[in-house]
């Protein structure tokens, strides 16, 4: 009698797991396509340190994290992250540097606007304000 319940049991368990892996497979092919990367000239040239300050410009929590691992998986180096004093919804690249062409290139893998506001007292090329519309690419499984 005990072995019976052991069978059903199993049967039960390899049912629910075949369940879970076909739904599964449909889920995933129901899923959109990854983002695609950012365009070519939406990254840093090579051998050039375009140094960048990301502002987080909204209530959420972690953003500037994220924008900077996006700005960083595209050349450019951050190199200060913090908390805007103002929110914004559209995200803004401030160029401090004199270098309309760099603040260009961060707003074309941003998806936003550019500024000019040359600052010598900077350490930094341009600064970056995210806004509450951007949103960072999917990844699979980014830590």
């Amino acid at each position: 009698m005990k072995v019976g319940r052991w069978i059903l049991l199993a049967a039960a368990i390899g049912g629910a797991a075949y369940y879970g892996a076909k739904r599964y497979e449909r889920a995933r092919a129901d899923m959109p396509p990854p983002q695609a990367d950012a365009p070519e000239d939406a990254k840093a040239p090579p051998n050039t340190r375009i140094k960048v300050e990301v502002l987080n410009a909204t209530t959420t929590k972690g953003l500037a994290r994220r924008a900077t691992l996006y700005l960083r998986d595209r050349g450019f180096d951050v190199v200060a992250i913090g908390t805007a004093a103002q929110q914004r919804d559209e995200t803004m690249v401030i160029d401090r540097s004199r270098h309309p062409g760099w603040a260009r290139l961060i707003a074309n893998a941003m998806g936003a606007t550019v500024t000019s506001h040359p600052d010598s007292s900077h350490y930094v090329d341009a600064t970056v304000l995210v806004g509450a519309r951007w949103r960072p690419p999917a990844h699979p499984f980014y830590p």
